[in-house]
């Protein structure tokens, strides 16, 4: 998906540009009727819906969804993300996600206004309405994995009346959420060419994506029939895993065949088409740490790809847990060497430390320009959560067939014969871990399993968390300044009961 911010008239910047909270500038509220007449200016439309993502897909969301778990900490770190030094006043990042994800949703519901009202025929608006829809989906999907129950609306803000209104919302069970998108998104996704993202012109959201959309949120109502069906449709597109290579998955490999859904990411040496926030890239917290300036000397190794010029911050470290049990080394596990690395080019890293490894450096990287894609869903968790589906529905001989498909490509033997349905369950739940370590989703698996603070707890050893943890740190807290903004629409009962930001 090779989207840009794109500079269009007046009445679409108006309304798809405006401020990010759910109360917006009021004399900026406009609606773009006359704009979208065309596909070129639809194009200009749905290539502005990507944009709020840049600007959540920053070093402290993957701290937030990868180091506060059971399978990295940030050691060191003063950020507060790290620590789960969080509360309504103070929410981290949760302030970045609320505000453009609602961004996000507001672009969306007023270019879906735009295609439907648009001169094209039916069929020729179509595959636009499923990208745009399942884009929305996707804003909703972040919100309710990192919030929960969250304020929810679709239609289009084109009056004030509309602004005070959204401005007024509570929290909706995010269940319901998930259910409408799984119910829209099952009616027209069939509607268009199955394909794989990487086949779409331009890697823009197709059916891929919506029915990867539809497993997700399926799995986190419990609602398995879904997930199989939505599962089973992207088989039916993406086939065999092991014609899809496992080095595809560094973030350095952009828009390949495995793909679902990256964040797009260019960069030059003018920085003309980089449009990432730099000092947040997450690649500056994904390199081993210190780096001595200007060598290649990495943690006093040298690292001869990563180059002379980038900046590290104090990184993430994989747990002791994963390193040692999730993904031990002697296995034969090819993805271990590219989720973390303890030596390079034959040296050790001195005083035993093990750092990310190269599926997530970014090669010559410039000061903190992340010119890297970021993976966020991909073939093989489809895959994974067929084996989750059939698991919890007792079909545990096709569970262990999808579970193995995976196991097969990473290098690994056979589940073997089944025993029990906790056992095959955990050994789901690792694997997904092993593959899709550092790729923003091991928190909201946790959470929708519902031992997140468990595990954290156990395994996380990082002790300025363990100062800070608790249950209600499963979610975010929604900001106070949009709670406030809410007139007491909005509250954080379960921060509450902690105590925390009364």
């Amino acid at each position: 998906m090779k989207y840009r911010i794109i500079i269009v008239l007046a009445a679409l910047a108006c309304s798809v540009l405006s401020s990010c909270s759910l109360e917006e500038d009021k004399s900026v509220i406009t609606s773009p009727d006359d704009f979208y007449q065309n596909p070129a200016q639809i194009r200009a439309g749905l290539n502005s819906m990507y944009t709020p993502l840049n600007d959540i897909y920053v070093l402290a969301y993957m701290i937030a969804t990868e180091g506060a778990t059971d399978l990295a900490s940030t050691n060191y770190s003063a950020q507060k993300d790290a620590m789960l030094e969080i509360s309504p006043s103070a929410p981290g990042v949760g302030q970045r996600v609320w505000q453009y994800g609602y961004n996000g949703v507001r672009r969306c519901t007023d270019v879906i206004r735009g295609i439907e009202r648009s001169p094209l025929s039916a069929e020729a608006r179509l595959p636009y309405l499923v990208e745009a829809k399942s884009v929305l989906a996707y804003y909703y999907y972040m919100l309710t994995s990192f919030f929960g129950d969250v304020p929810f609306w679709t239609d289009a803000i084109v009056t004030t009346a509309d602004q005070d209104r959204v401005g007024r919302l509570g929290r909706t069970d995010a269940r319901i959420i998930r259910s409408y998108f799984i119910d829209a998104l099952n009616e027209i996704v069939p509607l268009v060419p199955q394909e794989r993202t990487s086949d779409v012109q331009g890697n823009y959201a197709g059916s891929a994506m919506g029915w990867m959309l539809i497993a997700k949120m399926a799995a986190w109502n419990k609602d398995w029939s879904n997930v199989i069906n939505a599962c089973k449709h992207l088989e039916a597109i993406y086939g065999d895993l092991s014609k899809y290579s496992y080095a595809d998955v560094m973030f350095r490999n952009k828009n390949t065949p495995e793909s679902i859904f990256e964040i797009q990411h260019a960069w030059t040496p003018s920085g003309i088409q980089y449009i990432t926030p730099s000092s947040l890239a997450v690649a500056t917290v994904c390199m081993p740490y210190p780096h001595t300036p200007g060598t290649a000397l990495y943690n006093d190794v040298t690292i001869t790809e990563i180059g002379t010029v980038a900046t590290a911050y104090r990184p993430l470290q994989p747990s002791s847990y994963f390193k040692g049990y999730v993904m031990p080394s002697g296995q034969g596990d090819i993805r271990r060497d590219y989720n973390m690395v303890s030596s390079w080019d034959g040296k050790a890293f001195p005083n035993g430390n093990t750092w990310l490894g190269p599926k997530f450096w970014c090669p010559d990287m410039v000061g903190n320009q992340d010119g890297n894609n970021y993976k966020v869903f991909r073939y093989a968790d489809a895959l994974l959560l067929l084996a989750e589906a059939y698991c919890e529905t007792d079909s545990y001989d096709l569970s262990i067939h999808y579970l193995d498909i995976v196991r097969a490509r990473a290098g690994l033997g056979g589940y073997g014969a089944f025993q029990t349905k906790i056992k095959l369950r955990g050994t789901i739940r690792e694997e997904r871990g092993r593959e899709l370590f550092g790729e923003f989703g091991r928190k909201y698996d946790l959470v929708r399993w519902g031992v997140w603070y468990e595990q954290v707890v156990a395994y996380n050893t990082y002790s300025k968390l363990q100062q800070f943890i608790r249950p209600c740190h499963e979610y975010y807290p929604i900001p106070d300044m949009h709670v406030l903004s809410s007139h007491g629409a909005l509250d954080n009962p379960e921060y509450k009961k902690y105590g925390i930001g009364e």
